[in-house]
């Protein structure tokens, strides 16, 4: 019988990737590197942190993910389970040589740059005993929509691993559900055309200092004169011969060309990608170093726009990541990856006080933390674990 709705699959490239399918181009493209621009410039993962935007920005949503406390939380007691061994790999030591935090900055950078991130997870009797980082990863999906992972050895060699064996964090927004989209893809004309306005404001003192200088002379200049005039000038080409002295022939004077509206152009454009390059990023104008924006009170609530709306997809990602990968079923009903958001969303130290007091109870407030959950926000050790201080025994008696 013939099925009308039924579609004949796509021809298969040497090692099951579809010939149309973009995960086939997106790998060749990879291979040769190329992710050339209007402005004429191929934008990599690697080239694109050559600019300083694009560097400060991923270094600051990657060490924020590093640096973060990553617990593993009971949800019916809200307590850590340190007892569990995912916990030290998450919280500690991931693997022989990588800390908690090199780990997670580096696959944080690489979903930020390349879209996805992966980690072989390595099992002892069942247990997480390690995440090992992947460079070059590959993921396909299979007929019964399960995923298998094409993993690129270091020795030339390929291997292919279940779903089960890879560890993969992917930034919110897919095209295809599987893949991440790459910000530095998606950005490439905006980071590409921050780079060529840098690269023009280097060649600028690279080729010579008297750009908007203009000489002058009362009529014809002979050969001679141009040519020794031109040889000068050469010789004072660079940023270190600035401001040495010009010897002038046969009258020329030496005049300032006026300011055209150019120069200043070419400033706001440098400031305006840096602010589209943050802008793709999530991260706000002063932690970029733009000094346009107050740096007093304001500063707080743009830092906490930074983590509600900058960091936490992030977070959610990792926590829903590790609930996939790293624990099965039944441990995903008790248990729950955790970053410790909460120094980051600390205010000035009397802004911490009075927020603690009336979480106390301080002021006829309803009490509604506890001494210890105090200690433990401020990364103090629990009261009840020291010694009674001075004055305690006698106010208790």
């Amino acid at each position: 019988m013939l099925d009308l709705f039924r579609r004949d699959p796509a021809p298969r490239a040497e090692g099951g990737l579809s010939l149309t399918s973009p995960e086939l181009y997106a790998l060749i493209v990879d291979a040769l590197g190329q992710r050339t621009t209007q402005s004429g410039l191929t934008v990599t993962p690697a080239v694109a942190l050559r600019n300083p935007a694009v560097l400060r920005s991923v270094s600051l949503i990657s060490f924020a993910v590093g640096q973060l406390p990553l617990h593993l939380i009971r949800m019916a007691d809200r307590t850590k389970h340190r007892d569990h061994p995912l916990f030290k790999i998450l919280h500690r030591r991931p693997n022989p040589w990588q800390t908690a935090f090199e780990f997670r900055a580096l696959m944080q950078q690489r979903a930020l740059t390349q879209g996805s991130a992966y980690a072989r997870v390595i099992r002892s009797r069942g247990a997480v005993v390690a995440l090992v980082p992947l460079a070059s990863v590959t993921p396909r999906q299979l007929d019964d929509w399960r995923l298998e992972y094409l993993v690129s050895n270091r020795n030339g060699s390929q291997s292919v691993l279940p779903q089960s064996e890879i560890f993969h964090v992917r930034f919110g927004l897919s095209a295809d559900g599987i893949t991440g989209l790459s910000l530095v893809q998606q950005a490439a004309e905006a980071i590409a055309l921050a780079m060529q306005t840098e690269r023009a404001a280097a060649n600028l003192f690279r080729r010579g200092v008297m750009a908007g200088l203009v000489l002058e002379a009362p009529g014809a200049v002979t050969a001679e004169a141009f040519g020794r005039l031109k040889a000068s000038l050469e010789e004072r080409e660079g940023a270190e011969n600035a401001y040495r002295t010009l010897i002038l022939e046969e009258g020329m004077k030496l005049n300032a060309a006026p300011t055209t509206g150019r120069d200043a152009q070419a400033l706001e454009q440098r400031a305006h990608q840096i602010e589209e390059i943050g802008r793709v990023f999530g991260v706000p104008r002063p932690l970029l170093g733009m000094n346009d924006t107050s740096w007093g009170s304001g500063i707080d609530v743009l830092g906490q726009m930074f983590v509600l709306y900058g960091l936490n997809p992030w977070f959610e990602a990792w926590e829903q990541a590790i609930a996939r990968d790293l624990l099965t079923d039944a441990e995903a009903d008790m248990l729950e990856a955790k970053f410790n958001a909460g120094g980051l969303l600390r205010g000035n130290m009397k802004d911490q006080a009075e927020f603690f007091a009336r979480g106390l109870g301080s002021g006829g407030h309803h009490p509604w933390l506890e001494i210890d959950e105090v200690r433990e926000f401020m990364d103090l050790p629990e009261a009840r674990n020291l010694p009674p201080m001075p004055g305690q025994k006698e106010a208790a008696q």
